[in-house]
């Protein structure tokens, strides 16, 4: 889908007050995903709606489904230190196609020192093991409200 073709779905969310759409993707070859189902369960509580990846995504497969589902926000998570790499290779792919109104967030194993290089990258939360759900929550709706709030109809 086109950044054209995504611009209708977003001013109607506006106005109607729809749901907001977040991708939980697991990312390259990190097997665990508990985290990632809770994470899925925790939205869907939270009044989002959810489509999750699966196992043993590519950046690729990431955001070509991103894309396709016209969501709101990409909650990546990783537990084997290949953070540095697919999340910002997923930011790289979406900025490419000209979609730079995805909220993305970053989850798993990441390292105080990591936090600042993916948030250039733009991506933001980069939470860890032990982080309330709550917070990852109030950071996503906060996050899509503000970026609601700027984007022009």
């Amino acid at each position: 889908m086109t950044p054209e073709q995504r611009k209708p779905h977003q001013h109607q969310q506006q106005q109607h007050h729809k749901r907001i759409r977040v991708l939980v993707s697991k990312l390259g070859l990190d097997g665990h995903d508990r985290g990632a189902l809770v994470i899925c369960r925790a939205l869907r509580d939270a009044g989002m709606e959810v489509i999750y990846s699966g196992l043993f995504c590519t950046p690729e497969r990431v955001a070509n489904t991103a894309l396709d589902e016209d969501v709101d926000a990409i909650a990546m998570s990783l537990l084997n230190g290949a953070h540095l790499v697919l999340f910002p290779k997923v930011a790289r792919l979406l900025r490419e196609r000209g979609v730079n109104d995805i909220l993305l967030v970053g989850g798993g194993i990441i390292p105080e020192n990591d936090k600042k290089s993916l948030e250039r990258e733009g991506i933001t939360g980069n939470f860890g093991p032990g982080t309330p759900l709550s917070t990852v929550i109030q950071h996503i709706t906060a996050n899509i409200k503000k970026s609601s709030e700027h984007r022009s109809p």
